[in-house]
């Protein structure tokens, strides 16, 4: 395949490294190489992976990547995939919002697998409170924790359960880097 007709991707792996599911990040690497993502390599160690694909639907290569990834790594992990260019577009869009939160604040972006349907942002914003509030994007929910996080009852299962649909979260730091990678 021609690199020009390549897309560079990244797949935020969901449940990587937490709850007894731990991977080396060259296992992870290496998985992806069994699949034919040559080039693919890991950035730090919570399952965010840039590898390019000539194949042009991220929610194809979603359902791809979990089926394909599941036996090698034993266990199901759902993947979340964007373009480099999603993936700066995010970034940027956390890091404006870090304006809207306190120093000992943090923004994260939950994503999720399909844009959400006008109720399902709706119960997000049922969610807010004063320490939480929320920007809803198509595949992304932005989390803004106004204080420290430890004070939040917000987490990424709690947007489970009320959305009953699977979702990853990344801190708006760790996009700032990522960003800068692809």
């Amino acid at each position: 395949m021609n690199t020009a007709q390549m897309l560079t991707y990244v797949a935020f792996l969901r449940a990587i490294n937490v709850t007894g599911r731990f991977i080396k990040m060259s296992e992870l690497a290496a998985a992806f190489h069994r699949l034919g993502h040559l080039d693919a390599r890991t950035y730090i160690n919570t399952g965010n992976v840039i590898f390019t694909s000539a194949i042009r639907s991220g929610a194809k290569l979603e359902k791809l990547l979990e089926e394909q990834l599941e036996p090698q790594l034993g266990f199901k992990s759902e993947a979340f995939v964007r373009t480099s260019g999603e993936v700066k577009a995010i970034s940027s869009h956390a890091h404006a919002l870090r304006q809207h939160v306190a120093a000992s604040g943090e923004v994260n972006v939950c994503f999720l697998q399909a844009p959400l349907t006008p109720s399902q942002a709706s119960e997000v914003q049922k969610l807010k409170s004063e320490v939480d509030d929320f920007d809803v994007a198509e595949r992304e929910v932005y989390w803004l924790c106004l204080t420290k996080q430890s004070v939040s009852k917000f987490s990424n299962a709690a947007l489970e359960r009320k959305l009953s649909v699977r979702s990853t979260l990344r801190r708006v730091s760790m996009l700032n880097g990522l960003a800068g990678e692809v």
